[in-house]
């Protein structure tokens, strides 16, 4: 399995490049092709996609800027996600794995994951029937598991000579489920990295949206987010104090936080200066004091960010 030291501090999130109408804004190739530069010449090499991202969008725009680059330069992160798999088919993994290889032009992914529980543990099962004895398996994780499903898994991997080695689940200051259910804790203690998603919430804690600039209406995004931005306008000024104590921009306190957990954060990308924010932010070191203090008020506003594809992991 890749050690622990191969991977940076961040990864960079592809979901937004998918157009699936999550964000509420469309962006094309040609735009993010100086993203992908820049993350590049910053030393942020892992980029964390899905099919489910636009049934294909975001891998095929990610696939074509990686294409020509030498394989060992780039770590890639990828999902089997069940409701988009093909059931008419024999063997449903190696049909999806396939195809996910040929929309990005790869010969292998650097981290695979069950995308989520649908039918759990069905295709961890599968996976690891799927990669065992192979040289080229993945680190191979698992995604909006909750605990005694994450355990599963790594049970189930276990029976077939692997073994889990990263769970990704939505971790931000507004929704710490996964810290209070100990699935923080246990992965620490088996070696486990755990990758956090949306530690920004897609924005809300960017310090760039309050009541008078709301998320774009219509968005996914704007119909969670835009009800309580009264409530996100009191963390995002704790925020902001933070960033002029530390002299960097709102955005990268929350990432900063995430890293300060042990946790590996995935910072979406639609700008040149989200690079900067999620390079700098890999340097920022938090106090205890202040991440306490963050903690603490963020735990009184009382905002439910659960999404509809998620639980809450107890």
């Amino acid at each position: 399995m890749m050690a622990k030291n191969k991977f940076p501090k961040i990864a960079l999130g592809a979901w937004a490049w998918g157009n699936d109408g999550t964000f509420g804004n469309s962006i094309g190739s040609a735009e993010l092709k100086p993203i992908f530069d820049a993350a590049m010449d910053a030393g942020l090499n892992l980029w964390d996609t899905a099919y489910a991202y636009g049934m294909g969008t975001s891998e095929k725009v990610l696939g074509g800027f990686l294409q020509g680059l030498p394989r060992d330069s780039y770590l890639v992160s990828d999902k089997l996600t069940p409701q988009c798999m093909d059931g008419s088919t024999s063997d449903p993994v190696a049909a999806m794995h396939g195809m996910q290889l040929d929309l990005m032009g790869l010969d292998r992914f650097d981290i695979y994951w069950v995308h989520n529980t649908s039918e759990a543990p069905r295709w961890i099962r599968a996976l690891a029937e799927f990669f065992e004895g192979r040289d080229d398996a993945p680190v191979i994780g698992v995604s909006n598991h909750n605990l005694a499903e994450i355990k599963e898994a790594d049970a189930i991997l276990r029976e077939h000579g692997l073994k889990l080695g990263a769970v990704q689940n939505h971790l931000s200051l507004i929704n710490r489920s996964s810290e209070e259910s100990g699935i923080l804790d246990w992965c620490k203690g088996n070696d486990i990295l755990f990758f956090s998603y949306m530690v920004l919430e897609q924005g809300a804690l960017s310090g760039k949206y309050d009541t008078t600039h709301p998320m774009p209406e219509g968005s996914a995004r704007a119909q969670v987010y835009n009800p309580v931005l009264d409530k996100l306008e009191v963390l995002n000024g704790e925020l902001a104090k933070l960033a002029v104590k530390y002299g960097v921009d709102p955005a990268q306190i929350p990432v900063a936080w995430a890293i300060a957990k042990g946790t590996l954060p995935i910072v979406g990308v639609t700008k040149v200066s989200h690079v900067a924010d999620a390079a700098a932010a890999a340097a920022v070191e938090l106090s205890d004091e202040d991440i306490t203090e963050l903690e603490s008020l963020a735990d009184t506003l009382g905002i439910n960010a659960i999404r509809f594809w998620e639980k809450e992991m107890k």
